[in-house]
This record gives structure tokens, sequence and C-alpha cells, in this order.
């Protein structure tokens, strides 16, 4: 071979131009493929990650109520409040008490004759 080209070689590089060409084609649509399938992927596990944020933002709501619930209930049940409430019961239960004696002596007192004018 003195440097001509002949149709064997053009044959090859036109069978290798060939085979890099659809390699090429294959090897693209593999990666479209691919692609699809990490996005396809990436908006699956988006949205699981939304709902487990969900998830964790009603525990932690929950969280805060019981919280404040437990607060409240520790505030009435606490022993000064609690305290504070008997005496007051006390308080009434003798008023009740002494207001009974108070009618029973008032309507004593009156003999239920009324005098004729």
């Amino acid at each position: 071979m003195n440097g001509a080209i002949d149709i064997k070689l053009l044959l090859s590089l036109g069978a290798i131009l060939v085979s890099i060409v659809s390699a090429s084609v294959i090897v693209k649509q593999k990666l479209a493929a691919v692609i699809d399938r990490l996005n396809a992927l990436q908006k699956d596990y988006e949205s699981r990650l939304r709902l487990l944020d969900q998830r964790t933002d009603k525990q932690e709501n929950m969280i805060d109520l019981n919280a404040q619930k437990t607060t409240v209930l520790s505030g009435i049940l606490s022993p000064s409040s609690l305290e504070k409430r008997h005496r007051e019961m006390e308080r009434i239960l003798v008023m009740s008490t002494s207001n009974e004696e108070r009618i029973k002596k008032l309507e004593s007192l009156h003999n239920g004759k009324h005098p004729s004018v």
C-alpha cells in the first residue's frame, strides 16, 4: 500500500463510524431512560419526605398540645390551688348552714297571725 485509499479501507472506516454512531444512539437512549427513572425516584422520595414532614408536624403539635394540657391540669391539681378551693367550699358550706339557721330563726319569729287594720 503506497498511500492509496482502497474500498476495503473505506468500508472499514464506514463500519467503524456506523458502529460508533449506533453505540452513541443506544447510550443516549439508555441514558435518557436512566434519567427518567432517577427523576421518578426523586419525585417519589420528595413525596415520601413531604408525608414524613406532615406526620412529624402533627406529632409535634400533639406533643405541644399534651404539654399544655398537662400544664393546665397540674395547675388545677396543685396543692395551693386545691387548698384554696377547699377553703372556699368550706366557707360556702358554713354560709349555707348559717343561712338555714337564720331562716329558721326568722320563721320562728313570725307567728303567722296578722292583726286586722
